[in-house]
């Protein structure tokens, strides 16, 4: 299968599949509803956009399909920052990095907390 990749609202029904384990339409659009306020057949007709792409399933339960998801959060985030690297920052991660620096989207706080996590902050690790 290609690695998944979402749009905003995909992304959101996702979202809703991911927490419930799995959900009618129906449920996933009242989940929805007060945010996008959405018809019944949009929900209706990206799920089974969704299903044909792979990332959902359904078996039926009475007259309601009932909807789950098939990747994970993880394989989800893994293929669209992938996608977003390479179609931004020319497929390198540290170009994203230097980006999110620069426009001050990380504060440095958050900086030396992904210095620890990648291990490249001695004085952190106590080996300074």
């Amino acid at each position: 299968m290609r690695q998944p990749s979402l749009g905003d609202l995909q992304h959101a029904i996702m979202s809703v599949l991911w927490h419930r384990r799995e959900a009618t339409t129906s449920e996933v659009h009242e989940a929805l509803l007060p945010g996008r306020g959405l018809a019944l057949t949009t929900i209706a007709t990206m799920l089974r956009k969704m299903e044909d792409k792979g990332v959902v399933a359904h078996r039926s339960q009475g007259r309601q399909f009932v909807y789950r998801p098939t990747v994970t959060r993880t394989q989800v985030r893994q293929s669209m920052v992938g996608d977003l690297v390479e179609r931004l920052f020319g497929g390198d991660p540290r170009a994203l990095v230097a980006h999110l620096v620069s426009e001050h989207e990380i504060e440095a706080d958050e900086l030396d907390d992904l210095r620890r996590r990648v291990g490249g902050d001695d004085e952190a690790e106590g080996k300074k």
